[in-house]
């Protein structure tokens, strides 16, 4: 799939997000009564929100996704911008509508969504924008924490904890939460401070950024597969006097490690089956329980 087949698969999903916003949107009225700038937001403010976005996903559910816990990350400096109790409650009730974004980067467009709120622009524009920005922070998010940062801490937390070390499931935690920190706060008051500027820059390197964190975090899972994936076989084949151990012999000779990459697709094949990580966990088990049985393992 290249990029303007993504470009038309964002846009098509935008499409339906606006439309079931809008199918189960009770707002009022599309401008607020006070139209007159609000104060800027303090520093601490921007805090608050990006701590309480750890709580994005604590109402999760199947019709508005993360709405619940959306909301509950803007509604302190909601109440500080809006002083008429006429113009909180219409921004709230746009604001429960649906939306399901990545949620380690959603402060980026909570900041910007307040920057938005703070110099009351209407409703339907800021939507829009929460809308749009949707599919490029998942996939933006998705690069670069799923394929890249977690694949690198884990690697490094498993390889200690490999040797022996108590520290690491410790040194693991303590490099993807010290990054993943940075970047939820970081981004909030980025977010807050370039307000609709970024919106540019973010859909212009949305492909780029996503593109190389896809590239790096694929050459540290196959690391990681070469590494930790450990499958052989102890099969040797006989013609007359001559025995040919299959795992040294031929399959050593054609690749290395060419048993666990073969696990691994086999693996990668079944999840894009359908298959749950709890049933492949239970494929492998099986898998490697009859293999020793038979000889094969």
């Amino acid at each position: 799939m290249g990029f303007n087949d993504n470009d038309e698969t964002l846009a098509a999903k935008a499409e339906q997000h606006m439309a079931q916003a809008l199918a189960t949107s009770q707002v009022d009225r599309d401008d607020y009564l006070d139209n007159e700038p609000a104060a800027d937001l303090t520093n601490r403010d921007i805090n608050v929100m990006a701590l309480r976005s750890l709580l994005l996903q604590a109402s999760f559910n199947y019709e508005r996704m993360q709405a619940g816990g959306w909301l509950y990350t803007l509604i302190p400096a909601l109440r500080k911008i809006h002083k008429k109790p006429e113009d909180l409650s219409n921004s709230m009730k746009m604001h429960m509508e649906f939306i399901n974004v990545h949620p380690f980067d959603v402060t980026f467009l909570s900041g910007l969504v307040l920057a938005m709120e703070r110099s009351k622009e209407n409703v339907s524009t800021i939507r829009a924008v929460k809308i749009a920005l949707m599919g490029p922070l998942g996939g933006i998010g998705d690069a670069l924490f799923w394929l890249t940062l977690l694949p690198i801490c884990a690697g490094i937390g498993a390889s200690l904890a490999l040797q022996g070390s108590l520290f690491g499931p410790i040194i693991f935690l303590l490099m993807f939460n010290a990054v993943h920190f940075a970047v939820r706060f970081g981004l909030a008051h980025y977010g807050y401070r370039a307000g609709t500027k970024a919106i540019a820059m973010l859909k212009t390197h949305t492909k780029n950024i996503s593109h190389a964190a896809s590239i790096v975090g694929m050459t540290v899972i196959g690391a990681l597969v070469a590494s930790y994936v450990h499958l052989s076989t102890p099969l040797i084949m006989t013609a007359g006097e001559a025995k040919v151990a299959l795992q040294t012999d031929v399959l050593d000779k054609l690749m290395p490690n060419l048993l666990p990459l073969g696990f691994t697709l086999l693996v990668y094949w079944l999840m894009k089956k359908g298959f749950s990580p709890v049933k492949l966990i239970g494929v492998t088990v099986v898998f490697g329980v009859l293999g020793k049985l038979i000889g094969f393992l």
